[in-house]
Order: structure tokens, then C-alpha cells, then sequence
């Protein structure tokens, strides 16, 4: 096959599974509102904020999600980027490459790199915004440069941009580094594109030679933007490495481009490089403020149903019913029915003639004071007159959590009222579970469940295939003892795929990760996990948590682990202990040599302003010992887009290639998209690399996150539900 063709029909291979990634993204968008020309700030082909190959000193909405895929040439190099707006100051950017032939091997270089931007100056009347950026500043060095550049609006369609570059930004017409006047150490840079990546090679940020850039943008339409630019980007890497015939030719500084916004969400752009390249790009965006949907298209609550008066029905009123185990007994099935019916489980009632003591399992809903809100409606329809307090106490695997008190008249009264949400949350109390056993509903336990399913196990970023995935078909299922206690397991049958051909270990540390495409080769049944589980609460405020057996893929064993959490604090401590084996390739009953000790002391803070963060330290998978730091924005919808690291006492270069474990984390609420209620996400961690370095345990339930969501501080923030 020709070299074009044959790099043609592998770069569309590439393209089409890269897009599969970037489509995911572009699948949830749904209608935006235009917003001003700031919002509408176009992505370059880098996808961070920008005009072309150049950036700007714009920045998207708050908390707005990109993905970018952009082709220069016929296949020659593609990038692929998710970008995120942390703040509305500061843009993160994630960023996986393909370049043609770089190396002289007649094969593609895959490069993965990080990018940062944050605005310092806002726009005003005759002052520019103005920010300040990182590109490439965690990776290998192949785009690694920095930048200071202005922007201002003209008018409301019309910006000039202009700016100041170092790094790969000032090789085009290039001077003298100005900041050579403070030191130095300025003045010289060194080349980039070598080594492993995943270091800060703070030595060269803002150093050797400098050059400008500058660019124009006019918004023609609401939908097309022309844009223009000097780019201080000569491209010398691409345009000295790799056979002759297949350099980048840069004929031109200037680039000119188009843009059109096809649809709220979606932009494509073409743009002529260099006097000699094509480059085309399309940018998918969604915010999570903006759900597809507006407002819920599930079932609509039991209305709240008023009492009559003592006066005009005293016998109502009256307490003697609860000596009537008939009577009792008929209240009891009432609520157990109708709750079940909005996708609530009734794990224990406790009645007296003023009080109702109800625990509650919430299968449907994400919002946890929802399904509190749905019950009390449930308790007004139901119970006799004379009960005006309601005790309502969700559970973690049967475990009461936190106490709800909403008392009866309050609901009767603020059904209606103008923020009636707030107003609730103010009068309802909100305190830690009492330490009392109350014996669960007839018949609940012991209970078994199951479900089939098809399953998708995905790769990323191996450099023989960036995209790898195997499909099959998962059993799983699970027995309820008692509260607290479940034996629970699940087993896959692979179909087909492609995740045995990912690259095998070549760690010098013991293989706990990187010897994963041997345990995709096993052709099934494979046992993914089988465990017994027990969580309990030995005193307020602290949670516990036994398991025993599979407990993941790789590695069975025993794992404990103990949550101190008040259910008002924003602080909450744990520490986790695990003695595991390595288990044999196929995925059954076996286990190899390998055994370790491994545990964590945590720390979970949060922030009250949607960010959370969480510090983890002690020893891993292969016996390094170190700290993980993360850190994540929260949307009140319940979505979270966050980061990771992790660094222990393996050196970079044993660690081999990254340097150190890291990633970017998204989870998105599936109610989200559907707009019908349902507890269900779709989450994904994305790792640049997966080494056996600061490598941990995959533990399924652990407490944190099942336990916090019952808490007086994520309760508030999602008592907007209450209602609905």
C-alpha cells in the first residue's frame, strides 16, 4: 500500500476511535443559550480558549465542558483535547496527540500532554482581559511553551488579540528574552520532545527566546466567526524531524480560519496554516448547569394531604389507633405499597400516636432530600391525624445515616408557598441517627437480586493502540442477610475485543498493573468479583465496613475499613486496611505468589463552595509508600469533574514513563440526560498512564461516598429537590 494511503486509512482508524471519545461528550449537549461574545469564545485547534493555533485572553462560561478533535494536514497530526472551566477564571485542558512519522520510524507518535490558562485581568470599558498560560507543561515538551496575552472586544462581534510567547510560542520571529533583565536563568531553554513526561521541568517555563503573536476575530453572524493571525509558532519540531518528504512545510506566519456553530454545543472550524496546511477541527461542549432537559419528566409526588380540623373531625385526632394491630398493621402495608411505587423502599417503621419513626432504602432518586420529600408526602396521605412528627432516615446498606424531622404542619403549610424549599430545609431538623435497633419490615430480608447485562471494559492511551476495548456479557447479583450484611458477586463472559493486545509489563516494580492485557486475555467465565460485606455503626457518627474474598480483578483478600463523619461537619476521617493476593490470570478461584499489605489514612474536606478535596497516605499495590492529593468540582445536579495525583517514594524513573500516576475523573448523574429520575451515573477516569507505581486497591462500596450524601451539608445543597 503507498505511504499516503496506508497513513491515510491509519489515521482515519485512529480518528474514528478518538471521535468515539469526543462524541460522548457531544451526546449530552443539549440547547444553550447564546450568551454574550465572552461565552462565545471560540476554541482553537489546541481546544482551550483561542483563536487558531494562537490562544486568547477569553474564557468559556463556568464549569463548561469541551472536547476537541482537530486534524492538521491529510492524517499528518491529530489532537484530541477535553478541556474543562474550573472557575471562571482558570481552563485545565487534558490533550492526546498523533504525529506522523516523527521519529524517523515510518510510525505515528502518541504524546499526551496538559495545558493551563487563567485570566488575571476581567475586560472593562478601554482595559483588555488578560491571562496568563501553561501549554504542554506536564508532558513530553512536544508543544511545551508559555504565554501572556491580551484580548479586547471592539465592538460586541469584533476582538483584536495580541500576546507575548515563549517555548514553542517564540520561534517565529524571536528575540531575546525581555525577562533575561531579571535573571539569567532566562535567557537559555532547552529542546523539547524527550523523555517520559510527567514533569514539572520548571527550569524552562517562560525561558529562551521570546516572540509576538496577534489575531483578529468577527463574529460575521451568530454562527459563522472569521479569524485571523500572526502565529508565533514556527513549527521547527515538525518541520525538522521525520522523513524529508513528510515535513511540515511553514511557508507563512499567517493562518486564517473560519468558524461555524452548526448547532448549541457543536462548532466546527477550517482553517489554511502556514501557507500550507489544511487544518480542520470540531468542538463538542456541554455545561452541567444546563441539563437537556428543563425540569423532570418523571411522575409528578403524591400531593400533600391536608387534615381536617380537631373541630370538625376530633375522632381523627384521636391517639387510640395505635393499640390496634389491624389498624397498625393496614398503615403499615399503606406505606410500604406507596412507597414502593416511587421507587423507595420501606426498611423499617416505628409508630406511636404523635411520631413516626420511618427508615428508608432510595432507589430512584439522586437528589437524597427528594426521596425524603416524596416520603413525608407518603406519610400525610397515610397516617392517622394525630401523628405530626415525622423521623425520616435514609440508609447506607441498611444503616441509618442521619435524621430528618419534618413536622406535619410545616408541610401542610409550605406545599405552595413562595420558596417553599428553603423554608422547609429552615424548619426541618437535621441531626445524627439515634442508636437504636428498630426491627426491619416483614419479609425484607433475607432478599436476593440479580441482573443481566452486557459490559464494556475500555483502554486508553496504550501506545501500540490508543483506544482498546472488550465487550462481554456480566451476571451479577446479590443476597441481602440482614442489615448491613450482603454476600454479593458478579460473573463475565467475555465476547470479543481487543484489550489482550495492549502493550505487556516492562516495570521494574512487582506487575500489580501493568500486567492487566494478561488478565484480558482469559476467555472466561471470569469471577470479576465475590465478596462478603459487612457495614455497620458502632456508635454515632462512626461507620465500619468488612469485606472479605474476590474484591476486584486482580487481587482477593481481606479489606477493613473505619469512617469517622458527624453528619454536620465538613471534615470526615478514615483509615482502610487490606491484605490481598495477587489472583491468577484466568480470573477464577486461583491466586499467585504475590501478597501485600496495603491501607490508607484519609482526610475529606469539603470546601462549601463546590469543590472537594481528599488526601490519602500510606502504602499501595507495590509496596511503595506515598500520599494521593484530589480535588473536585461538585455541581449541586450531582455532577463532578475533578482531578488526581499521586506521588510516593518510586522514583520517575522507576516508575517509567508519566513519571508518577495521575488523572482527570468525570462522573454525570444519568438523570441528567434523561430527565426521569434515577440513581444511575456514567463515570470515567482517565489516566494519561496506568503503571504500578502508587497503584490502589478497587474496593467496591467503600463508605465515604455512600455515606456522605446523607449528611447535613450535601442535603442542603440539594434540598432544592425537596419538592419535586
Amino acid at each position: 500500500m503507498p505511504g499516503n494511503v496506508s497513513r491515510f486509512v491509519y489515521f482515519s482508524t485512529y480518528r474514528g476511535l478518538l471521535a468515539r471519545g469526543v462524541l460522548v461528550a457531544g451526546m449530552a449537549c443539549g440547547p444553550a443559550a447564546d450568551g454574550t461574545a465572552q461565552e462565545r469564545a471560540t476554541y482553537n485547534l489546541y481546544g482551550m480558549p483561542g483563536l487558531l493555533d494562537m490562544p486568547t485572553a477569553l474564557s468559556a462560561p463556568d464549569g463548561e465542558l469541551a472536547a476537541t478533535l482537530a486534524i492538521l494536514g491529510v492524517g499528518d497530526q491529530a489532537r484530541g483535547t477535553l478541556s474543562f472551566q474550573v472557575t471562571p477564571r482558570l481552563t485545565a485542558a487534558f490533550r492526546y496527540a498523533s504525529i506522523d512519522n516523527y521519529l524517523l520510524d515510518g510510525e505515528r507518535t502518541f504524546d499526551r500532554s496538559f495545558d493551563i490558562h487563567y485570566r488575571f485581568i476581567d475586560e472593562g470599558t478601554y482595559r483588555p482581559a488578560v491571562a496568563i498560560g501553561l501549554r504542554d507543561f506536564l508532558g513530553t515538551g512536544l508543544y511545551s511553551s508559555e504565554y501572556v496575552v491580551a484580548t479586547k472586544h471592539i465592538t460586541d462581534r469584533f476582538t483584536v488579540t495580541g500576546g507575548m510567547g515563549w517555548g514553542r510560542l517564540g520561534t517565529e520571529g524571536g528575540f531575546s528574552n525581555p525577562l533575561g533583565a531579571i535573571s539569567s536563568s532566562f535567557d537559555n531553554r532547552s529542546t523539547g520532545g524527550a523523555g517520559t513526561g510527567g514533569s514539572f521541568d520548571l527550569d524552562n517555563y517562560f525561558s529562551g527566546n521570546a516572540a509576538f503573536f496577534a489575531g483578529i476575530s468577527w463574529a460575521a453572524t451568530d454562527k459563522l466567526t472569521l479569524l485571523a493571525e500572526y502565529s508565533s509558532d514556527a513549527y521547527e519540531l515538525e518541520s525538522t524531524r521525520g522523513l524529508p518528504e513528510d515535513r511540515y512545510e511553514h511557508n507563512s506566519p499567517i493562518n486564517l480560519g473560519l468558524s461555524y456553530r452548526l448547532r448549541p454545543g457543536t462548532t466546527l472550524t477550517a482553517a489554511y496554516l502556514n501557507g500550507s496546511t489544511l487544518a480542520v477541527s470540531a468542538n463538542f461542549t456541554l455545561n452541567p448547569k444546563n441539563p437537556p432537559n428543563k425540569g423532570s419528566l418523571g411522575p409528578a409526588p403524591i400531593p400533600v394531604k391536608a387534615r381536617p380540623s380537631r373541630t370538625s373531625a376530633p375522632a381523627d385526632w384521636g391517639t387510640g389507633w395505635v393499640t390496634s394491630p389491624e389498624r397498625t398493621g393496614a398503615i403499615r402495608g399503606g406505606i410500604g405499597q406507596v412507597l414502593a411505587a416511587e421507587g423507595i423502599t420501606l426498611e423499617a417503621l416505628e409508630l406511636s400516636g404523635t411520631q413516626a419513626h420511618v427508615r428508608i432504602r432510595n432507589n430512584r432518586y439522586s437528589a437524597t432530600p427528594q426521596a425524603i420529600g416524596r416520603t413525608a408526602r407518603v406519610l400525610t396521605q397515610i397516617l392517622p391525624a394525630s401523628v405530626e412528627v415525622f423521623r425520616i432516615e435514609p440508609v447506607v446498606e441498611g444503616i441509618p445515616v442521619s435524621t430528618t424531622t419534618i413536622r406535619r404542619s410545616d408541610m401542610e403549610a409550605l406545599e405552595n408557598a413562595p420558596d417553599a424549599a428553603w423554608l422547609s430545609y429552615t424548619r426541618a431538623q437535621i441531626g445524627a441517627a439515634p442508636q437504636r435497633n428498630i426491627a426491619p419490615e416483614p419479609g425484607l430480608y433475607p432478599r436476593l437480586s440479580w441482573g443481566l447485562a452486557p459490559y464494556l471494559g475500555t483502554s486508553f492511551f496504550d501506545p501500540d493502540g490508543p483506544v482498546r476495548a472488550d465487550i462481554g456479557v456480566e451476571l451479577s447479583a446479590r443476597y441481602d442477610i440482614s442489615p448491613g450484611a450482603s454476600v454479593s458477586g458478579a460473573l463475565r463472559q467475555p465476547l470479543g475485543g481487543n484489550l489482550d493486545g495492549a502493550r505487556g509489563s516492562d516495570s521494574v516494580l512487582p506487575p500489580v498493573r501493568t500486567n492487566a492485557n494478561l488478565y484480558n486475555q482469559a476467555d472466561g467465565p471470569l469471577i470479576d468479583h465475590l465478596t462478603f460485606d459487612y457495614v455497620f455503626s458502632p456508635r454515632e457518627d462512626l461507620y465500619g465496613r468488612f469485606t472479605v474474598g474476590y474484591l476486584e480483578q486482580m487481587f482477593g483478600g481481606v479489606s477493613a475499613e473505619l469512617l469517622w463523619q458527624p453528619v454536620d461537619s465538613k471534615l470526615a476521617l478514615g483509615v482502610e486496611l487490606n491484605y490481598v493476593q495477587q489472583r491468577d490470570f484466568d480470573q477464577q478461584f486461583g491466586f499467585q505468589d504475590y501478597n501485600v499489605a496495603t491501607g490508607h489514612a484519609s482526610a475529606y474536606y469539603d470546601f462549601s463552595n463546590g469543590f472537594h478535596g481528599q488526601l490519602d497516605v500510606g502504602r499501595y499495590l507495590a509496596g511503595d509508600w506515598g500520599a494521593t492529593f484530589a480535588l473536585d468540582r461538585e455541581f449541586k445536579n450531582g455532577w463532578k469533574v475533578g482531578g488526581y495525583f499521586t506521588l510516593t517514594d518510586v522514583s520517575s524513573e522507576d516508575f517509567g514513563e508519566g513519571s508518577f500516576d495521575k488523572g482527570i475523573r468525570i462522573t454525570m448523574p444519568l438523570d441528567w440526560v434523561l430527565g426521569q429520575p434515577t440513581r444511575k451515573t456514567i463515570g470515567t477516569t482517565i489516566r494519561p498512564t496506568n503503571r504500578d507505581g502508587g497503584a490502589r486497591l478497587n474496593v467496591r462500596n467503600r463508605l465515604y461516598e455512600q455515606v456522605r450524601e446523607l449528611r447535613d451539608p450535601e442535603l442542603r445543597d440539594r434540598w432544592g429537590t425537596f419538592w419535586k
